[in-house]
């Protein structure tokens, strides 16, 4: 089977609002600007992916998008309602016919050559959606839908239990980079030991 090439929907929360448990991990950098180095890094990643055909970001925080926007698709996120309404309508913006993957914004040290083979993974069984659990198990930093089939996002407290319940397959590679999203300072440092992406590794640096 030929491999498909993605469209990839990151929603990105209003840049005060993002990241609460996060909020002073970083003492010296304010908490907005280590949000959109997170999701900054984490568009960077997606950008370079090679089975990557377009990154829609879904936004209404205007600094993110003026950001984001030199080499995404910027969605407005017209639904204000969440990370899951924003995925939908993202994928909803999608091109007809596309391979959808809803990815969180928190992933810093994510590695292209991780997601593309999480994402062949997925496109293995075309006739199901798959997700990919954060690393401590019971989250979600990734899920993918075929064409003709809605995403149905489930991101949220337990989200992995809730899109196996939903009928999405786990993806079981290792991917480490992928799996390590940050939403404590804990996190952060263990995404800095597997190398954070520039922007992020800057503040780090800087702080």
């Amino acid at each position: 089977m030929r491999q498909p090439r993605w469209t990839v929907v990151v929603p990105v929360k209003r840049l005060g609002a993002a990241k609460s448990r996060l909020r002073g991990a970083l003492p010296a950098v304010p908490h907005e600007e280590l949000a959109l180095a997170l999701a900054a890094d984490t568009v960077r990643a997606v950008r370079a992916c090679p089975a990557v055909a377009e990154v829609l970001v879904v936004t209404g925080d205007e600094q993110a998008a003026a950001l984001l926007g030199a080499g995404a698709r910027i969605v407005p996120d017209e639904p204000e309602a969440g990370l899951n309404a924003a995925l939908r309508h993202g994928a909803a913006a999608a091109a007809a016919g596309a391979w959808v993957a809803g990815l969180t914004a928190d992933l810093p040290a994510l590695r292209p050559a991780e997601l593309a083979a999480a994402l062949r993974a997925a496109a293995d069984d075309p006739g199901v959606r798959r997700f990919v659990a954060d690393s401590p198990g019971s989250g979600t930093v990734l899920l993918t839908t075929p064409p003709g089939m809605p995403l149905d996002p489930r991101f949220g407290v337990g989200s992995a239990a809730a899109h196996a319940a939903s009928g999405a397959l786990p993806l079981a590679g290792p991917w480490p980079s992928l799996r390590r999203d940050v939403d404590t300072a804990a996190d952060l440092a263990a995404a800095r030991r597997l190398g954070l992406g520039p922007r992020t590794a800057a503040l780090a640096a800087a702080r």
